[in-house]
């Protein structure tokens, strides 16, 4: 038997996953909290601890079970600065720090159009060229210092190999860098000045080498194994169904963000205004998308309170039209700028209607995603999500199209394992709910969650 490492780098946790390589089933898992340091000089990601926290698990993981080769996948949004020894030039900034906005004005005069990158203009550091422009401003001699600019996932390919890249599904993840209609870069890195210090992109497959003297020594790992050049979470997820689906399909990717994710739809009139943006995929080819910080407003609504709605509790939140209207993140999203409201009453904390009603308004949140991005064919989702019937039920009522839960533990740890090798007969196991098998309410209770964003609308 063999197996992949795979370093799984979301925004909530860091995860260390063991895939094996023939069934591409998680052996084994281990995570730590991704926490955010306070600063300074900025609130920044603990990469020093993530490191040392790989390099024992990597040790742990090898000395049970054996590992022949490392793959990569971490969140988007996200850069690392190298000076010219290799180390760090500046902590690596947390996208949601509200910094960059002090610097808003300037930087809008600078970005591409959305007609060229596909990349909307959004809050804090969520475009990587806001991130870029305001660290440069807060520290004068940081782009002097900065000799080499790194994509998040390949930073960690660059610390076990010694071996400098970037990779287009992070560079198109809403950075402002990237053009995904020329499969290049955009103006902005000439405008800011950074052109010569963005490394070499390099496909998301290509193993770049292996690792270090040094770390084979500090994980025990063999000297000749190899480690690919890894990929942005969100495309790690979209990538096991690129080659399972037949006929247009869509992606809906859970955690921290939902991720809408549409392939062969009818061609959509992209509202920048609205989260949507194009992504990149595995193969460098644009894929219209929509997106809003689904897994953070489900435990912003439900807190530490989850109870599993009962057959009860759906019948009354159905029957009395209890909804939640959007937003509760109001800074991302396709109704970014909202303020959350119940209607007509709000369910208690801890109970299964709260539950309910929270996992339908995700549902009816990621059917608009989907319509913006020109949706047609099946739904898959994947992640947490995939495991909440009440949210599969009612997207299925909303988009009328049949939905299929994967039943892998994640589906970026699958997609990440496929850069190293894809099993002979490989397809991903779903469980599938037709729009017709579930009940008419669902269907009538989105299009009154519909009409009362419509009057929401009139009222703006």
């Amino acid at each position: 038997m063999t197996h992949i490492a795979v370093i799984d780098i979301g925004k909530t946790n860091a995860k260390l996953a063991l895939v094996d390589r023939t069934t591409l089933a998680e052996v084994a898992v281990v995570t730590r909290p991704n926490t955010v340091r306070a600063g300074p000089p900025w609130p920044h990601f603990d990469l020093e601890g993530h490191w040392q926290f790989l390099l024992g698990s990597l040790r742990r993981f090898h000395a049970d079970h054996g590992i022949n080769a490392i793959s990569i996948t971490a969140h988007g949004a996200s850069c690392v600065l190298l000076d010219a020894n290799g180390d760090l030039a500046a902590p690596m900034l947390d996208y949601e720090h509200a910094g960059p906005d002090e610097c808003a004005a300037a930087y809008d005069k600078l970005r591409p159009a959305f007609a060229q990158t596909g990349s909307a203009r959004l809050a804090g550091g969520l475009n990587i060229g806001a991130q870029l422009h305001w660290m440069f401003a807060q520290d004068a001699g940081l782009r002097d210092r900065t000799a080499m600019i790194l994509t998040y996932p390949q930073y960690w390919a660059y610390r076990l190999t010694g071996i400098a890249a970037t990779e287009a599904t992070s560079l198109g993840c809403h950075s402002d860098l990237w053009n995904p209609h020329a499969k290049g870069f955009s103006t902005l890195p000439a405008t800011l000045g950074i052109a010569d210090k963005i490394v070499p992109v390099r496909m998301a497959s290509d193993v770049l080498g292996a690792i270090t003297v040094q770390v084979a020594d500090q994980s025990g790992l063999p000297h000749d194994t190899p480690v690919v050049c890894g990929i942005h979470d969100s495309n790690a997820s979209l990538l096991p169904h690129l080659t399972a689906q037949e006929g247009p399909f869509s992606v809906v990717s859970t955690g921290t963000w939902v991720i809408a994710m549409t392939i062969g739809g009818t061609a959509p009139d992209l509202d920048a205004d609205r989260d949507t943006l194009i992504n990149v995929n595995a193969f460098g080819s644009p894929v219209p998308s929509a997106r809003f910080m689904g897994g953070r407003e489900f435990e912003t609504i439900i807190g530490a309170g989850y109870v599993g709605p009962s057959a009860a509790d759906v019948e009354h939140v159905l029957d009395h039209s209890i909804m939640l209207l959007p937003a509760i993140s109001g800074t991302t999203g396709p109704f970014k700028g909202r303020v959350a409201r119940w209607h007509p009453t709000e369910p208690a904390l801890s109970s299964g209607q709260r539950s309910a009603a929270a996992s339908y308004y995700l549902a009816l949140v990621t059917s608009v995603c989907l319509g913006l991005t020109g949706h047609r064919g099946a739904v898959v989702v994947e992640g947490p999500f995939s495991r909440n019937d009440s949210y599969l039920n009612m997207l299925a009522a909303a988009t009328n199209s049949p939905v299929l839960a994967t039943r892998n533990a994640t589906g970026t740890s699958q997609g990440a394992a496929l850069l190293v090798a894809t099993p002979p007969g490989y397809t991903p196991e779903y469980a599938t709910t037709e729009p017709n098998q579930v009940d008419a309410s669902l269907r009538r209770y989105a299009q009154h969650w519909l009409q009362a964003v419509g009057e929401d609308d009139a009222k703006l």
